[in-house]
């Protein structure tokens, strides 16, 4: 039986609200600085359509000087809201992207979108943005464009704006940039929310990812008026188990496991079930795709991602990549480290679970980047010579590298051809086809991490692979060990023949870096209690795991990609029983040098669990109403050689 270990859930309301996790002394100073050296004003700000959104002012004490706005628009609520016992103003522990702002000085606003805590209206999940033909329709862009304008008349400062927020917020910060406000003149879009069906979030190629999207939701609750109280969430009523493979497996398919959402909330959760309604890329997913909308932005703007994070990497690859196409001129960068969901903005970034990458990259980029950008475009101040046109973190060879674009020109598309016996060859293989197979049991899915964890560890996206490799379930394919260092930079494009016995089936690819048997972490220059040389490891926590590092199977990448939209998202079509038909997708990028002496290895299978909820291997109309008793076995195969070549295509930098 596989080992894992305990993973809580405590990170979900760490992230979301803030104020709730526990303080450092250099937090504490902050925040003490904070109260002694800002004002605070809670105001409710009107909308072109009456609504009023609840809006928290913080302004510095010293009005020697004009400072510009730093704006943040959240669903997770701008607490604390008004005063303490003691009768005195509240105030969060952080102001601003960071750390560093609040002693740089700006007027920081802090607001409740429409339909959230303090704000009057009707909230709805990733408001769609719309053509705003009437004085009063409005969006998200509209709500920006009306605060930004009632705090340019009303709140002293320098006519400047700018905007940032992460994962949600994110996606309020692109949002609100469409047909930008006069004075909104810098935003980050930061792990930004951007399309639900192709790649954030709630999907992955059309596949639902489970765990994260079903716990959140279970906070996430709607409110029938504004409050501050957060007791309209209701609490979980229903089983509770630190194991969401269990919990997940027994719930049964997608229909049984909203019925559990609905028993454990005692109420059906409406945004959960109307999702459920729509399997395929149909007008209420597209009405939900901000990448289209992403025009007459006349900011600039620093989009900013993670390679580890599983949430929204896709939103941030593609809003910078829509904001260049769309908005030739501005200034629009990338910046994409070596970080988890929000990683960049709370951790010093040299860890990630068990991967070490040399160096702080969280620092670096607080300090080198993001304060950079924000005092140049609203203080004409700082220097921003650090960020270039795309600033990527190769996870490889420990270093910053800048592209002129998000799809290197310096790299070439090259096909890493799947052979006999388990192996890859850069050379097409010789000889006839051939084929492995597997048996794929929906109720033995296989995890996709060795925690036990309620929701999921973020730091499952560097995780040693071993456990997985030997399952009868994942096929295995590497090359030998590299006689020189390879560079990969841009997006994983498989192109795989496949068949299944079922008529649906769910195909899950991982890009892995296998590392040397005697691979150890770096010298730290010191000895140990016993006299040896001491080295690097992995920092203590509930992110760490059983681990050597010698023979590290590093998760790069791994993407789901449903058989029955292999032609289309809009229109799927069942898989013809065991008859090997074409697969290609793409997976998001990757920055990383394999080096020498590494191998490069790549993991097919055909479950996730319960990171991405299974497939019942079976074509269904609506698979999200699919029960416990839709799930089949399905053999499945994978082709190789002749005229069935299946390849990992990887954009190889030249030297």
């Amino acid at each position: 039986m596989k080992t894992r270990i305990f993973v809580s859930l405590t990170f979900i309301l760490t992230f979301a609200f803030p104020f709730f996790a526990q303080q450092s002394q250099g937090q504490r100073e902050l925040g003490e600085y904070i109260r002694d050296n800002y004002d605070k004003r809670e105001v409710k700000i009107t909308m072109r359509d009456g609504v009023k959104l609840f809006t928290a002012i913080y302004t510095p004490e010293k009005k020697s000087q004009k400072y510009p706005i730093l704006l943040n628009r959240t669903p997770y609520s701008v607490a604390p809201y008004g005063k303490g016992k003691d009768g005195k103003d509240q105030f969060p522990g952080r102001l601003g992207p960071d750390e560093l702002f609040a002693r740089e000085g700006y007027v920081f606003v802090n607001q409740d979108v429409r339909g959230r805590w303090m704000s009057e209206g009707d909230f709805m999940d990733v408001r769609p943005d719309i053509a705003n033909n009437t004085p009063q329709q409005t969006d998200e862009s509209t709500d920006t464009y009306d605060t930004i304008e009632w705090l340019i008349k009303n709140v002293p400062n320098n006519g400047r704006v700018g905007t940032y927020g992460i994962s949600y917020p994110g996606f309020y910060t692109s949002a609100g940039s469409i047909d930008s406000h006069p004075a909104l003149k810098a935003c980050s879009p930061q792990a930004p929310v951007s399309d639900w069906f192709h790649g954030d979030d709630i999907h992955h190629n059309g596949a639902v990812f489970l765990t994260q999207n079903f716990w959140f939701y279970t906070f996430f609750q709607p409110r029938t008026t504004p409050t501050s109280d957060p007791s309209h969430v209701k609490p979980w009523k229903g089983r509770s188990t630190p194991d969401a493979y269990d919990f997940f497996v027994n719930a049964g398919g997608l229909k049984e496991t909203a019925d559990a959402l609905a028993q454990g909330l005692g109420y059906r959760m409406a945004d959960w079930d109307e999702m459920m309604q729509h399997p395929n890329y149909d007008q209420y997913w597209k009405d939900r795709n901000i990448l289209p909308k992403l025009k007459n932005i006349k900011c600039a703007t620093m989009t900013v991602g993670g390679w580890y994070d599983n949430e929204d990497l896709y939103g941030a690859l593609h809003t910078y990549q829509h904001i260049e196409r769309q908005n030739p001129g501005i200034f629009n960068v990338l910046v994409v480290g070596p970080w988890d969901h929000g990683g960049w903005s709370r951790s010093d970034g040299d860890w990630l679970g068990t991967a070490y990458f040399g160096q702080k990259t969280g620092d670096y980029y607080r300090r080198n980047m993001q304060l950079p950008f924000f005092n140049h475009f609203l203080k004409d101040k700082g220097d921003i010579s650090a960020i270039k046109e795309v600033n990527l973190f190769d996870t490889g060879s420990h270093e910053w590298r800048s592209f002129e674009n998000y799809e290197p020109t310096t790299g070439t598309d090259t096909a890493l051809y799947l052979t006999a016996k388990g192996g890859l060859s850069f050379s097409s293989p010789r000889g006839g086809a051939g084929f492995n197979e597997y048996v794929s049991d929906p109720m033995k899915p296989v995890p996709y991490t060795q925690k036990i964890t309620r929701n999921y560890p973020r730091d499952f996206m560097t995780e040693d692979q071993r456990f997985a490799s030997m399952r009868p379930d994942v096929l295995v394919y590497q090359t030998e060990p590299l006689a020189d260092d390879l560079t990969v930079a841009g997006e994983i494009k498989p192109s795989l023949f496949v068949s299944s016995s079922g008529t649906d089936s769910d195909f899950v690819v991982k890009l892995i870096d296998v590392f040397p048997d005697d691979y150890n972490y770096p010298l730290t220059g010191k000895q140990t209690p016993n006299g040896q040389p001491e080295r690097m490891r992995p920092p203590d926590g509930f992110f760490s795991s059983v681990f050597q590092p010698g023979g590290y199977e590093m998760l790069l990448r791994g993407e789901p990609m449903p058989a029955r939209f292999r032609n289309s998202f809009e229109k799927p079509m069942a898989l013809i029983p065991n008859r090997a038909t074409a697969l290609q997708f793409t997976m998001p990028g990757v920055a990383h040098t394999f080096k020498k002496g590494h191998r490069i290895m790549v993991q097919i299978q055909s479950t996730w669990f319960p990171l991405v909820a299974r497939n019942p291997q079976k074509y269904m109309a609506n698979y999200k109403l699919a029960t416990k008793a839709d799930f089949q076995k399905a053999t499945q195969r994978v082709y190789y050689g002749g005229k069935t070549l299946s390849a990992i295509v990887l954009p190889i930098q030249k030297k």
